[in-house]
């Protein structure tokens, strides 16, 4: 393992595209959240919102921007970034733009599982945990069905697929069997909203963040880097591919079940950030720090958009609009390149 580290150290360096992108996408992100914590129903200047986050505003101001704005968009900047890290590793992981977790099914064991709770009438706790416990729960079963001959490309797509068809299946019947009043709340939750979040949301999935995140970075990373390369190429430079494998499965599933939990399953981020952060980069390897940003920046985009659309609309609906076109455009480019 000394040699893969050092070979790894001496190929991976600080690549200048890659910081450029990273503090675009940050100071865009910045920028986006100072606008939204001004809109609404009471307006607030940008210049009045910069003051008022550093305790120079009124006490009006204060209350509307720091206790009733801030933790929605803390949750949206958490969100994106927990989307864009776990698609980053399921592309790397099956080596295509669209292997996603809102295609591979793990989204839709977050959705099965809360709803379930939502039309039994569980509470908000209940619901997150059921979320999370859905996510990991249906990376288990793709790991059980597809992984005897090792968990990769198309098979990892197929297994995916499947599990997410027979899981909206039973989102539906679920639906069938709940009351009028619950259906309107599980409706809301299936499209991905961050109406009404607060700390309690932003904290737990602040938590996790700082767990997963440098286990990612710091022991996956590299590795996924080089299974790039193929599975027996990694093997012989030391990577322990099989544990590579379902420990990034796994940590990249318990993120996105956490989105989930904190905003429901927010359609599309985790497709669209790590390929926009992997064309603008140019880099190799999952890119999971320029994914990060983008994943901010595009949920906090989609909910500006949300919020000027006439009316306000959940988050959800405008990532599914605009995720919805690039998938297509994305099909359509990898059928030209002759790899669908």
């Amino acid at each position: 393992m000394t040699t893969l580290n050092g070979t790894v150290g001496s190929r991976v360096g600080i690549r200048p595209r890659a910081v450029v992108v990273g503090i675009v996408a940050v100071l865009g992100t910045a920028v986006i959240s100072v606008l939204t914590l001004g809109t609404g129903e009471f307006p607030i200047a940008p210049a009045d919102v910069v003051r008022t986050l550093f305790g120079q505003g009124t006490a009006a101001q204060d209350f509307i921007v720091n206790e009733l704005r801030l933790p929605r968009m803390i949750t949206a900047i958490l969100v994106g970034m927990a989307l864009a890290a776990g698609g980053a590793v399921f592309q790397s992981l099956v080596r295509n733009p669209l292997g996603s977790p809102d295609v591979l099914g793990i989204t839709n064991g977050a959705s099965t599982a809360a709803l379930a709770v939502v039309i039994i009438g569980g509470s908000s706790t209940q619901l997150s945990l059921a979320a999370v416990a859905g996510g990991l729960g249906a990376a288990l079963l793709i790991w059980l069905i597809g992984g005897r001959h090792g968990l990769h490309g198309y098979r990892f797509i197929l297994v995916g697929i499947g599990l997410a068809a027979i899981l909206t299946g039973i989102s539906g019947y679920l639906l069938t069997r709940g009351v009028q009043m619950e259906n309107a709340r599980a409706l809301l939750w299936l499209t991905g909203s961050l109406d009404g979040r607060d700390w309690q949301q932003a904290g737990p999935l602040l938590a996790v963040l700082a767990v997963t995140l440098p286990i990612l970075l710091l022991a996956c990373g590299p590795g996924l880097r080089i299974l790039e390369m193929g599975d027996d190429a990694a093997a012989a430079l030391g990577v322990p591919v099989g544990l590579l494998r379902t420990g990034a499965l796994f940590t990249a599933a318990l993120l996105v079940s956490c989105a989930a939990a904190a905003a429901g399953p927010v359609a599309f981020v985790a497709l669209i950030a790590p390929h926009l952060a992997k064309r603008l980069t140019r880099a190799p390897g999952p890119n999971l720090v320029p994914s990060l940003f983008m994943g901010a920046l595009l949920l906090t985009g989609a909910d500006w958009l949300a919020q000027h659309a006439g009316r306000p609309l959940p988050v959800g609906v405008v990532t599914g609009i605009v995720g919805g076109g690039y998938l297509v455009w994305l099909l359509t480019t990898e059928r030209r390149r002759g790899r669908i």
